[in-house]
């Protein structure tokens, strides 16, 4: 999510279109390009606001690596100048030592063109970006840092349903993780049309496919629940209205109402969600859509802690591991945040 891709100037005539990773190395156990996995040599910026930095906190703290790879979370109101560290003392992050996460992008290349996006992935030693591949970084997190997972630390990504799961991941980016910005930054009545069908129309098919399972693939969460379900959780709040995605609310889906409330009271899910910067940054963010800058009051989010009776469908949420222990005091979401 960056400057680029989710603020104003992806509000014109043009179809809204994601930038790629610009910086897209990789952190790997054989440290093929150059960056060998490292505890405590890294630092993943987010902001709690990104659905795509979600993925990584919740990947992160799934496979306990909170400790391995500390993280920074930024403001969840950007300026030009990018995302900022206004929520640490002195408005900078205590171990980089920046203002803003461009300041770690221009360390790696000077006049970068692109927009500023998290997650990101600092090199702590140089202060310099290593990666912002927001598809590969979780994947990289499940596969390439094992020797650092939590004793118990749920397989993510298991190799023999991989084929399955890169399907599922490729059909829920397409039409629902960026759906839902095609339908909200469209600039023509036609291109809004097709995206919010789009939306819809795969909503429906993972209602149908979650009708008889607990979960996308497989008996275990994946990464394809993880991708899934920060799109899903940002629903009602922000998508619905902000982005016009309002042909139903997800609370009026009983199978995948159900299902995101099953992910979200399962820990490592719910305790990274930060309702209270998700709206501000989308509804204070994007002026060419809200130019008022109002926050809305609603919705009602005290239904995500009702019961799902999802266990009915049986399932083992962490394969033959254990769920991660408490959330480190210093990563707790603040009240204002949780329903």
């Amino acid at each position: 999510m960056s400057s680029g891709d989710d603020g104003n100037s992806a509000y014109g005539r043009k179809p809204f279109k994601r930038s790629k990773a610009h910086f897209a190395d990789r952190i790997t156990a054989d440290a093929r390009d150059g960056w060998p996995v490292e505890p405590g040599r890294y630092r993943l910026v987010v902001s709690r606001a990104c659905p795509w930095a979600s993925r990584a906190l919740i990947s992160r703290r799934l496979l306990g690596l909170e400790d391995a790879l500390p993280s920074a979370v930024t403001d969840p109101i950007q300026d030009d100048r990018s995302w900022r560290f206004t929520l640490d003392p002195d408005g900078r992050d205590p171990v980089l030592g920046i203002r803003f996460l461009s300041e770690a992008y221009d360390r790696r290349e000077t006049g970068y063109p692109g927009g500023v996006s998290v997650p990101a992935i600092v090199d702590v030693p140089s202060g310099k970006l290593v990666t912002n591949d927001y598809q590969q970084i979780t994947l990289d997190l499940a596969t390439q840092w094992t020797a650092l997972h939590r004793d118990g630390a749920p397989d993510l990504y298991p190799r023999v349903l991989r084929d399955e799961i890169d399907t599922v991941l490729a059909e829920v980016y397409e039409d629902v993780n960026n759906g839902v910005y095609r339908a909200g930054f469209a600039a023509e009545q036609e291109a809004y049309e097709v995206a919010c069908a789009g939306l819809f129309r795969r909503l429906d098919l993972l209602s149908r496919r979650l009708t008889g399972q607990r979960y996308l693939v497989g008996d275990t969460i994946t990464e394809a629940d993880i991708r899934l379900f920060t799109t899903l959780v940002r629903f009602d709040a922000v998508y619905h209205g902000h982005f016009k995605c309002n042909l139903w609310k997800l609370s009026e889906n009983p199978v995948l109402w159900a299902y995101a409330r099953d992910l979200y009271q399962t820990p490592g899910f719910g305790d990274t969600v930060d309702f209270d910067h998700i709206k501000r940054h989308y509804y204070q963010v994007h002026t060419g859509i809200n130019p008022t800058g109002i926050v809305p009051l609603g919705p009602d989010l005290s239904g995500w802690r009702t019961p799902h009776h999802r266990e009915r469908l049986g399932g083992r949420p962490f394969g033959e591991g254990t769920p991660p222990g408490p959330v480190p005091a210093a990563e707790e979401v603040p009240a204002r945040g949780r329903p």
